[in-house]
């Protein structure tokens, strides 16, 4: 396993960057991404954003070195197209036009990525810490781009970026497993397991602080449209066919893909597991590759007791669990359409993941 995974999770191996070089041609898009909030509280904001000069990305080929900025750019492009797309107020654009199509797309296909915002670029590469020299965890991270000025949207971003930072340990504890298991050593296996079992639990820990600091009415009318998916929308300049894109959501992390991956938790052929199939698209490339690196690992169950590998399993339930809690008081208690921000009926398949969890115990 890549060591940046045991170390920094999913979140990238350094912190992301936050603003572009001083004198960079690529500058003006900070002060957009600054502004975005007000200009979307305005009627003319479609008006303005059409005709403002988002500048290019410079290359057609993108480094190692390149990535922090492409991905600053992927941030500061992605808020602005959903902006103008599911703008609150209007009804949705059903043409993203050729000044934010065109160089968006360009930077979607090097990322290799659907051009829409997603989870990466709403919550992996959307955060900044107060110390550096404090962990990644609330209380000392802030996001750099929003949708809106209420705090709200900050920690709806946040609490997912600390358990993204959790889920480190939990990649850890992976590895450690897989090698247990490959060695035979049922005690190392155990060992592994207890401790991905406590992983996950403090994920959920961190994931039920969630109504602290954002109020369900706040999430549903003022930021949650924007994360909205994408429908019969034209890129101008880019494909006059229309296209329809998943938004932003939760399941375009990698984290319970890859538990799920290593417990070996099977989950019965349905519309449920095909769209999950199809959220990896919206995850970042490398992760991709190290979801089908941990699908390979050996199969722990048959050597694990009974009650460690029982542990993890109950630890993903109950994280699903809190999810599907906060998804009834946020969404399904204030809104008729059943579908979520990734197009879909989630409600239903929530529960479903639960159950088939929980029946793979030993």
């Amino acid at each position: 396993m890549d060591p940046t995974l045991t170390r920094r999770g999913f979140l990238p191996a350094a912190d992301p960057l936050t603003r572009f070089p001083a004198g960079s041609p690529l500058e003006p898009l900070d002060d957009l991404g600054r502004d975005l909030p007000s200009l979307l509280e305005d009627a003319n904001a479609r008006t303005f954003l059409r005709e403002f000069p988002i500048p290019r990305w410079p290359t057609d080929a993108v480094s190692p070195a390149d990535l922090p900025a492409l991905r600053l750019y992927y941030v500061r492009l992605g808020f602005v197209a959903s902006g103008y797309v599911n703008q609150v107020g209007p009804a949705p654009a059903t043409v993203l036009p050729r000044n934010i199509a065109v160089p968006f797309a360009h930077a979607c296909k090097l990322l290799d990525r659907p051009p829409i915002l997603s989870y990466d670029g709403y919550a992996l590469y959307n955060w900044k810490r107060f110390d550096p020299a404090k962990p990644v965890a609330l209380g000392n991270i802030d996001t750099f781009q929003n949708f809106v000025h209420l705090y709200d949207e900050h920690w709806f971003i946040l609490v997912h970026v600390e358990i993204e930072a959790i889920a480190a340990e939990a990649l850890a504890a992976i590895e450690a497993g897989a090698n247990a298991a490959a060695a035979n050593d049922a005690g190392g296996l155990d060992a592994a397991l207890t401790h991905l079992a406590a992983n996950v639990n403090r994920m959920a820990a961190v994931l039920r602080r969630i109504p602290e600091k954002m109020d369900p009415h706040v999430y549903y009318r003022a930021f949650r449209p924007y994360i909205r998916f994408f429908e019969n929308v034209v890129y101008e300049g880019v494909e006059q066919t229309p296209m329809s894109y998943r938004g932003e959501t939760g399941a375009q992390s990698s984290v319970m893909p890859a538990l799920v991956a290593f417990m070996k938790v099977p989950h019965a052929p349905s519309t449920l597991t095909n769209h999950l199939a199809d959220m990896r698209r919206f995850m970042p490339a490398d992760h991709r590759r190290a979801l089908e690196g941990i699908a390979a690992l050996p199969d722990p169950r048959p050597l694990a007791s009974a009650d460690t590998y029982n542990a993890v399993l109950e630890a993903i339930a109950v994280f699903r669990e809190v999810h599907f809690g906060w998804a009834d008081l946020y969404i399904h208690q204030r809104v008729a359409d059943p579908r979520g921000t990734g197009g879909t009926p989630y409600r239903q398949w929530l529960q479903q993941l639960v159950d088939e969890t929980r029946g793979h115990k030993k």
